[in-house]
């Protein structure tokens, strides 16, 4: 039989699983009686776990929600994705909450997850987010009223700087790209829109409940993957790629709209026009550039560099 303080952590352990679990199987789990389990599950309690009991036969224990959060308990690779989550950061106000939860979860990081985390932090390369974080408050704000299904009002600042007052049904909030992104249903245009959520005031109080609506294109990921290249960046292109949309399809960020079965048109959005060549040039297919001129202007001269590298001589 375990030792008191390390069969209370098993059975912790079972009932995070969010499920309903009887006496007789955790009794079975961890080679107790049912009465042992009753004894213990007193002790969680008496810790400040909420672990309530249904009676019958299709009652059971299950870990509840309480009034002040208890101790966690992590397994290994939840530890590592907690600390790895808590580098990472991304939201403004949070810098100082973050740092504290952190040193907290590694002052206690057993020394096989040190060395984990260690690995794991040498080997990737943190660049710095290119764009403003998101105030926490706002993060807050917008959550809950996609939970409360409540309507959003607030002033927004267009990539060009257009600004205008919106009324949004709010859907999901998105994080892409280390920016965080509101995906709703515009009522005044009367369609989707995705809004980066550091440039958008709120305005209160909020507007009327509404009934959250099915996700654009029926997939929301796939919408995003459509459509995000408009929030997230200002440059345009158009191109006719002599290959099947179905060819490029899973391989490409923008719209495809195919042509004939040979051909189809790619609509995609980029920061810069070397960015639009690489990816084009990576793809190693025919294209044509059919808008804007200042992509064809940069291919010509990004052209004109390559041949000219080839005929250089030492």
């Amino acid at each position: 039989m375990r030792e008191t303080p390390g069969r209370l952590l098993r059975l912790l352990s079972l009932l995070q699983m969010h499920r309903d679990w009887s006496g007789t199987d955790l009794a079975e789990r961890l080679g107790v009686t049912t009465r042992t389990i009753r004894r213990d599950v007193g002790r969680l309690r008496e810790l400040g776990y909420p672990v309530h009991a249904a009676l019958g036969p299709i009652g059971g224990y299950r870990l509840g929600a309480g009034a002040e959060l208890p101790p966690l308990l992590l397994d290994d690779d939840e530890a590592v994705a907690v600390v790895v989550g808590l580098h990472a950061g991304g939201v403004s106000g949070l810098e100082e909450v973050s740092l504290r939860a952190l040193t907290k979860v590694e002052q206690v990081l057993p020394s096989r997850l040190r060395h984990r985390v260690a690995a794991l932090e040498a080997s990737v390369l943190a660049l710095p987010a290119r764009g403003p974080a998101v105030a926490a408050e706002v993060l807050t704000a917008v959550s809950s009223a996609i939970r409360a299904a409540e309507t959003l009002r607030f002033d927004y600042v267009s990539h060009d700087g257009r600004e205008s007052r919106r009324t949004v049904e709010p859907h999901r909030l998105v994080s892409w790209g280390r920016r965080w992104y509101l995906v709703g249903w515009d009522t005044d245009r009367a369609d989707w829109r995705t809004f980066r959520t550091d440039r958008l005031a709120l305005r209160t109080p909020n507007g009327p409940r509404f009934g959250h609506r099915e996700p654009p294109d029926g997939d929301l990921t796939a919408y995003l993957k459509r459509t995000m290249g408009r929030e997230m960046w200002p440059l345009r292109a158009r191109l006719k790629v002599h290959a099947p949309a179905s060819e490029l399809a899973g391989r490409v960020e923008g719209e495809l709209t195919p042509i004939d079965e040979r051909t189809c048109r790619w609509e995609l959005a980029s920061e810069s026009w070397d960015v639009v060549a690489f990816v084009v040039g990576m793809l190693d297919v025919p294209f044509e550039v059919e808008s804007p001129p200042e992509l064809a202007e940069r291919l010509r001269a990004l052209s004109a560099r390559y041949a000219a590298a080839t005929s250089w001589t030492p």
